[in-house]
């Protein structure tokens, strides 16, 4: 990894070092990232063998986004436990290959054991910053992401990045958080919040634009509204509580969705 950490980076590296550690979600036992019996279709799930996809740490199913197809090469921003590499290296066959990035230790350790007790040969797990991808440029068909945009202090980056590594008419398909106007500001603010599911989202707009910055073209957004259980639990599991008593959560329950968002780089 070449890029240096920023105290943002080892916030939430250490959160999810500790959830991988305990087998929890990414932001609690029932908040805004879902039981992975909840984000994806049955038979997406049956192709795994029964308690392997126990661990889920994302917001949405980036799988059936992406549309993949047999040979195809797969990039997933965030890898974690190598849930979403599992599945994609089931879609894209012997003949694809699968490749997941992510900066944590203990996660690459769990998803490279998981891939050898269930003999899955396609799939590599790469230790990296996602603003500083370990992958070559033009070699990805397809790039997918499971609520881990939101966390990187530099989005912009990131899809510089994406848009670096995929290859001419490559796609772009993640599930992410994203807001519908400014959050309130100790959400903002707070740097144990990053760790969670809410506080590094942008507005919907922001991130459109930076896609299109970079040159991502027939962008599409398809919003996907929480509970208002759901933000709390999200919420509440960030540690700084004393700050987060002065939010309004009426204003976090309006502005805060996961999305479906895809992308194409032009060919």
């Amino acid at each position: 990894m070449t890029q240096s950490p920023t105290p943002i980076y080892e916030v939430v590296r250490e959160h999810y070092a500790e959830r991988i550690k305990s087998n929890a979600s990414c932001c609690g036992h029932d908040s805004c990232c879902s039981t992975d019996s909840n984000l994806y279709p049955e038979d997406l799930l049956a192709t795994l063998p029964e308690g392997e996809s126990a661990i889920s740490y994302g917001c949405g199913d980036p799988i059936t986004l992406a549309s993949l197809q047999p040979g195809q090469t797969v990039l997933d921003l965030g890898s974690g436990a190598g849930l979403d590499c599992f599945f994609a290296a089931k879609k894209v066959g012997e003949t694809g290959h699968v490749i997941g990035v992510d900066m944590t230790p203990e996660m690459l350790e769990r998803a490279r054991g998981s891939a050898k007790r269930l003999s899955i040969s396609n799939v590599e797990f790469r230790q990296g910053y996602i603003e500083d991808l370990p992958v070559e440029s033009g070699t990805v068909d397809v790039i997918i992401s499971n609520c881990v945009i939101n966390l990187s202090p530099d989005k912009l980056k990131v899809f510089a990045e994406t848009f670096r590594a995929l290859k001419p008419g490559g796609k772009l398909a993640v599930s992410d958080i994203v807001t519908e106007g400014e959050l309130p500001e100790p959400i903002r603010n707070s740097l144990s919040a990053w760790a969670g599911c809410v506080a590094g989202a942008v507005d919907v707009k922001e991130y459109i634009g930076m896609m299109e910055a970079v040159g991502f073209s027939n962008v599409s957004v398809t919003p996907m509204f929480f509970d208002k259980e759901t933000v709390d639990s999200a919420i509440d599991d960030m540690r700084d509580l004393v700050e987060l008593k002065t939010i309004s959560r009426d204003d976090v329950y309006k502005a805060v969705y996961s999305a479906k968002i895809t992308a194409y780089k032009p060919v």
